[in-house]
């Protein structure tokens, strides 16, 4: 599958989200295959994010190893670093290459990136509404910054694992 398959003719760039699928759900991934990169952050924000997407998806699509549904999960480990997650279809030459297993909830957020904190709080409380304990917290941002001002949403799915 070339790049330009994944893109939206609309933009060129990420395709519409579609929530629904997403909020407030179950999500179980068994042995899931991602492409692992770290990107420098100050502060939690990324400063070379789209460096590293560039690069890291041409590697995936030079190997032909896109995904069939685009998943990158976001992993803000540090004040100044971030592990990024992108689900790819086998293995990536030369790159460093995880498998994720666990089941997770997951919930739908829009707006602005500085509801971070807020939405981290809602989505520990519905996991206690479901009698779960997070062990760890992932965030996926369907949309780059360009794309959801276009579509004039801007959402993150939090997917915390139980």
């Amino acid at each position: 599958m070339a790049l330009d398959k994944i893109y939206d003719p609309e933009t060129g760039c990420c395709p519409t989200f579609d929530p629904e699928p997403w909020n407030e759900k179950e999500v179980t991934l068994k042995e899931k295959l991602f492409l692992k990169e770290h990107v420098f952050c100050l502060f939690h924000i990324p400063l070379n994010m789209d460096g590293v997407m560039k690069k890291t998806m041409e590697k995936i699509a030079a190997a032909q190893a896109l995904a069939d549904k685009p998943l990158m999960l976001y992993d803000s480990n540090s004040l100044f670093g971030a592990d990024i997650y992108i689900a790819t279809s086998k293995e990536v030459p030369n790159t460093q290459m995880t498998h994720i297993t666990g089941t997770f909830l997951s919930k739908v957020f829009e707006g602005d990136y500085s509801n971070t904190g807020e939405w981290i709080k809602q989505m520990n409380e519905y996991a206690v509404s479901k009698n779960k304990a997070i062990k760890k917290t992932y965030f996926y941002y369907p949309t780059c910054p360009a794309c959801a001002k276009h579509y004039g949403k801007n959402y993150a799915v939090l997917l915390a694992q139980v």
